[in-house]
């Protein structure tokens, strides 16, 4: 048994250690590239290591989802947290949603990889969900007097879809727009979004 296998296997942390490894694979060539052999070389063990942690690559493939989600999640809460005051509640709870609208977008282009692997399938242990992140942002909207609650009710379907697929476009057949022009296309789908709901 190596070194390294031991010292990972006796603290108990290989299986965080091989999802941290395939979350590395993942941002450099997506879902593709998280394969169990090249997590477990990454992290010093066997492939029989890894086996025992994770059944087959599917397995260890959305475990990596679930983290990358965690990601995106956190981003979107950081992102609304930095939000400027603003003179209203109901100006603050728009601009929280529109943060959070455009960190998800933002990290589909800066992750790729991660973004691909997030949404390519199951995904297991996710921490934080960027689908809670969307439901705060909405009911915030209602109870700062921004959106009315007659609206309220299943508007994350219609605001998630513009979001992703905007992101999905800035990510892929839009890539090549200077950086400026990609900005306002995601402004332009958030104020649509703000303006539908």
């Amino acid at each position: 048994m190596a070194v390294n296998e031991r010292t990972a296997y006796h603290h108990g942390d290989l299986r965080n250690a091989l999802v941290a490894a395939g979350v590395e694979l993942a941002r450099q060539g997506g879902p593709q590239a998280v394969v169990l052999r090249e997590a477990a070389r990454a992290t010093g063990v066997s492939p029989t290591a890894a086996y025992r942690h994770f059944a087959d690559r599917e397995a260890l493939v959305a475990a990596v989802a679930g983290r990358a989600l965690g990601l995106m999640a956190r981003r979107m809460q950081e992102e609304a947290g930095r939000t400027p005051r603003r003179r209203t509640r109901a100006d603050r709870a728009l601009e929280r949603f529109r943060a959070v609208g455009r960190a998800y977008a933002l990290f589909a282009e800066e992750e790729p990889g991660l973004f691909r692997t997030a949404f390519g399938g199951p995904s297991t242990g996710i921490d934080q969900d960027p689908y809670d992140q969307l439901v705060a942002a909405l009911d915030e909207l209602v109870a700062a007097g921004a959106l009315p609650a007659a609206r309220r009710d299943g508007a994350e379907v219609p605001a998630w879809a513009a979001v992703h697929g905007a992101a999905v476009l800035l990510e892929g057949p839009l890539a090549g727009l200077p950086a400026a022009e990609r900005r306002a296309c995601l402004e332009r789908v958030l104020d649509t979004v703000v303006d539908g709901i």
